[in-house]
C-alpha cells in the first residue's frame, strides 16, 4: 500500500476522534440529497435499476452457485441474485487474507477505510435507491439512513479503533528499573496489535448499513477480515458496500477476501453455521431477540456484540402544550411505520390527566391529542407514503391487523395505496387504549405500526412500569414528558437504573427515534436490549489484542556502551 495514497484523509480521523471525546454536533457527510451535486438522484436510481436482473459482481470465490430472493416492499420487481460461498470457503479465505491485512499498520488500515467510506459516500443516491427497495424505508429516509448518517457511524466506530490502538507505543520502549548499588534492569520491549481474527457481521433486514458499518469498520481498522452476513431480505445495500471495498483493497495491493459477502436464502439459512465456526473470533449481531439471545447463550468461542430489540416508552406527566407533544409523538411513532428499533411502543398516561399551561387536560384529552395528530399528518395520502414508507415483513402486517381487531382500539390502521407502487403494503397506525392490569398487552414488543396508550393510577406507576419493562425486556430508547424538576429527575434516575438512554420533553424537529453520531451513544448494553454501545471504546477495544517482546539489554548498554548490541536486539524485538 502506498503510504502518502490515502494521506489526507488523516485530518478526518483527528475531527471524528476529537468528536467522540466531544460529543457535541458533528457530522461529515452531508445530510441533504443536494449536496451530491445535480442529478444526483436520477443518476442513482438509474444506476440502481440497472443492477436488477443480473448476476451482482463481487470479487470473491463463488463455489455455490447463486443465491438470493430479496423481494422490495414496494413491489418492484428486483430479480437479484449474488455469488455464494461454502461457510468454509469464506472462513478459510479470510484467514488467508487476514495475513497481509494485519501486517499493515493501524494508520494505514484507518485511512484505507476513510477512504472507502468517502467512495459509498459518493454512491449515496444509488444506496438510497438499494436501501428503499429491500426495507421499506421512504425515499428520504433512504438516502439518509443508507448514506450519510450510516457512513459518520462507520467513520466514528474508525475514530474509536484508531484511538484505541494509538494508545500503544509504536516504537520500541526501554524499560529500565533501578537496583540501589547495582546495575539496572534494562529491557527493550516491543508491542504489537494483533488482531482477533475472522469477524462476522450479522446485518438486519431494516437497517442493513446504519447497523452493520460500526462492527464492519471497526473490525477491519483492528486488522480483522471480515465476513458480511446480510438479512436475506436485505442484501443489496452490503453487497455494494462490500463490492466497493474489495475493489479499494485490490488497488492497494491487498487480497480482496479481506472483506467477503456471504448470502443465504430465508429457507436456507447459513449463519448459525458461521457463527459457530471455531475460526470465527468476533461477531456482531443486529436483529430479532430470538436469534440475539441464542447467539448470547452459546457463542463462547468469540467475542460478540449483541443489539436485540427492546419495548421503548414514553411518559406523559405533563407539558406546556399538550398539541406540540402529540404532534413530536405523531411522527415518532408513524416514522417508517414504527419498523425502527428506537420507535416508541407505550404512551402511558395518568388517568386524572395532565397538567399543560392552558390548564389540565383529561385521559381523553390526550388520547384524542394524540390521534388528532397522527391523523393530521397522514391524512394526505401523497404525504403520509413519504412518512409511513412500506411494511416490509408480512408478518408486520398480520400482527398489525391482530392489534385491530382486539377491545380498545382508538384509532384503527387504515390501508394506503402508494402513487407509484400499488403493491406496496402501507399502514398507518393504530392506537390501542389498555389498563395498566393489562401488562400482558403491552410488555413485549410489537414491531411495526402500533401503539399503546396505557392508562396508571399515576405518573409514578407510569415510570415505575416504563423503566422495569426497561429492566425485563430491554429499552433502546425512552421519552418523558413533565414540567416538574422532580419528576424529571427521579425518572433520569429510575431510566439510568433500567440502562437505557432517555430523552426529556422533546418537541419540533427532534424525535426520539433520532440518534446521532459522534454525540448519542445508541443502545447502552446495560438491558436485555444488547450487550454493546454503537460506538464507544468497550466497542473496539477487544477487536484486536497487544503482544510483547521482551530483549535483556546488557549492563554495558545501560551506561551509553554496546551500541551495536542495542541495535541487535531492537531489530530482535521487531522481528
Amino acid at each position: 500500500m502506498d503510504k502518502t495514497a490515502f494521506s489526507q484523509h488523516k485530518e478526518t480521523i483527528v475531527k471524528a476522534v476529537k468528536a467522540c471525546r466531544e460529543r457535541t454536533y458533528w457530522s461529515h457527510y452531508s445530510e441533504s440529497p443536494k449536496g451530491y451535486g445535480e442529478g444526483g438522484q436520477e443518476a442513482g436510481e438509474k444506476a440502481f435499476m440497472e443492477l436488477l436482473g443480473n448476476p451482482y459482481p463481487l470479487d470473491q470465490i463463488n463455489d455455490a452457485g447463486y443465491a438470493g430472493g430479496e423481494k422490495s416492499p414496494f413491489g418492484l420487481e428486483l430479480n437479484l441474485k449474488y455469488p455464494a460461498c461454502a461457510v468454509e470457503t469464506l472462513v478459510s479465505s479470510a484467514k488467508a487474507a487476514q495475513k497481509s491485512w494485519a501486517k499493515a499498520s493501524f494508520e494505514d488500515r484507518a485511512l484505507l477505510c476513510v477512504e472507502l467510506i468517502s467512495r459509498i459516500n459518493k454512491l449515496s443516491h444509488l444506496m438510497a435507491y438499494a436501501t428503499m427497495h429491500t426495507t421499506g424505508q421512504p425515499w428520504m429516509m433512504s438516502f439518509q439512513a443508507g448514506g450519510p448518517h450510516a457512513q459518520d457511524r462507520a467513520l466514528e466506530a474508525v475514530a474509536y479503533a484508531y484511538d484505541a490502538m494509538a494508545q500503544i507505543p509504536q516504537d520500541e520502549v526501554v524499560w529500565e528499573k533501578p537496583q540501589g548499588k547495582q546495575p539496572p534492569i534494562v529491557l527493550a520491549k516491543h508491542f504489537e496489535i494483533v488482531p482477533r481474527g475472522v469477524a462476522l457481521v450479522i446485518g438486519c433486514a431494516t437497517f442493513p448499513n446504519w447497523n452493520s458499518y460500526p462492527g464492519l469498520f471497526a473490525s477491519l481498522v483492528c486488522g480483522n477480515p471480515v465476513i458480511v452476513k446480510p438479512h436475506p431480505m436485505a442484501i443489496l445495500p452490503l453487497a455494494i458496500t462490500v463490492a466497493e471495498g474489495q475493489k479499494l483493497l485490490k488497488e492497494a495491493g491487498f487480497d480482496p477476501h479481506v472483506l467477503q459477502l456471504a448470502v443465504d436464502t430465508v429457507a436456507a439459512p447459513i449463519t448459525q453455521k458461521l457463527a459457530q465456526h471455531k475460526d470465527v473470533k468476533i461477531i456482531d449481531f443486529t436483529g430479532g431477540p430470538v436469534f440475539g439471545q441464542w447467539l448470547e447463550d452459546n457463542i463462547k468461542h468469540a467475542q460478540l456484540y449483541t443489539e436485540k430489540a427492546g419495548v421503548n416508552s414514553v411518559v406523559i406527566d405533563s407539558a406546556d402544550d399538550i398539541d406540540a407533544v402529540a404532534k413530536n409523538l405523531a411522527l415518532s411513532v408513524s416514522l417508517y411505520s414504527g419498523q425502527m428499533c428506537t420507535a416508541p411502543q407505550n404512551i402511558f398516561v395518568p388517568a386524572e390527566g395532565v397538567e399543560t399551561a392552558s390548564g389540565k387536560k383529561s385521559f381523553a384529552d390526550v388520547v384524542a391529542a394524540l390521534t388528532k395528530a397522527t391523523g393530521g399528518l397522514l391524512g394526505d395520502d401523497a404525504r403520509a407514503v413519504e412518512v409511513l414508507g412500506a411494511v416490509q415483513n408480512p408478518e408486520t402486517v398480520k400482527r398489525l391487523e391482530g392489534e385491530g381487531k382486539k377491545a380498545g382500539v382508538v384509532m384503527p390502521s387504515r390501508a394506503i395505496a402508494h402513487p407509484k407502487f400499488p403493491e406496496a403494503k402501507i399502514h398507518t397506525p393504530v392506537f390501542v387504549e389498555l389498563e395498566s392490569s393489562q401488562v400482558d398487552r403491552f410488555s413485549q414488543e410489537m414491531f411495526g405500526p402500533i401503539v399503546y396508550i396505557v392508562k396508571t393510577k399515576n405518573t409514578d406507576e407510569s415510570l415505575k412500569l416504563a423503566s422495569d419493562l426497561a429492566k425485563e425486556k430491554g429499552a433502546i430508547s425512552a421519552a418523558v414528558y413533565t414540567t416538574c424538576p422532580d419528576v424529571q429527575e427521579k425518572a433520569q434516575d429510575l431510566f439510568f437504573d433500567a440502562g437505557v438512554n432517555v430523552s426529556f420533553n422533546l418537541t419540533g424537529n427532534i424525535y426520539v427515534n433520532q440518534s446521532a453520531a459522534f454525540s448519542d451513544f445508541h443502545v447502552t448494553g446495560a438491558n436485555p436490549a444488547g450487550n454493546a454501545a454503537l460506538s464507544d471504546a468497550a466497542f473496539v477495544s477487544n477487536r484486536f489484542r497487544v503482544i510483547a517482546s521482551r530483549v535483556l539489554k546488557p549492563a554495558a548498554c545501560a551506561e551509553g556502551e554496546g551500541k551495536a548490541a542495542a541495535g541487535l536486539t531492537a531489530g530482535a524485538a521487531r522481528a
